[in-house]
């Protein structure tokens, strides 16, 4: 019994430090918003502030820092993958258009 009680504080501290790279991590997010690099430097550094922040939470709260199954590595790669497909379609649908033609929808 004392074993199992060892093993939740470990993961408490973990999830503790987690949280706390998080809280960082979100400040480090809005205070990078504020400076302007230009849109896609903006954009690109708020998505790789955010894959860092997904990681964590995937390796940590959802435990695959400790998953071994070869299927599990998989299935997220397969993910992945597609999930970049399906952003990069519209992306290179936008970038199909001439110049001075206005995209979208509304107005």
């Amino acid at each position: 019994m004392s074993d199992a009680h060892a093993d939740v504080s470990k993961h408490v501290k973990s999830y503790m430090a987690v949280f706390a790279t998080l809280a960082v991590l979100t400040v480090v997010t809005v205070l990078a918003a504020q400076v302007d690099i230009s849109h896609w430097g903006n954009l690109s550094l708020a998505l790789a502030i955010a894959s860092v922040k997904a990681s964590l939470v995937a390796a940590i709260f959802m435990h695959l820092k400790w998953e071994r199954t070869a299927w599990v590595w998989f299935t997220l790669l397969l993910c992945a993958f597609f999930f970049l497909v399906l952003m990069a379609v519209p992306t290179l649908m936008m970038l199909d258009h001439p110049p001075g033609v206005k995209i979208g929808t509304w107005g």
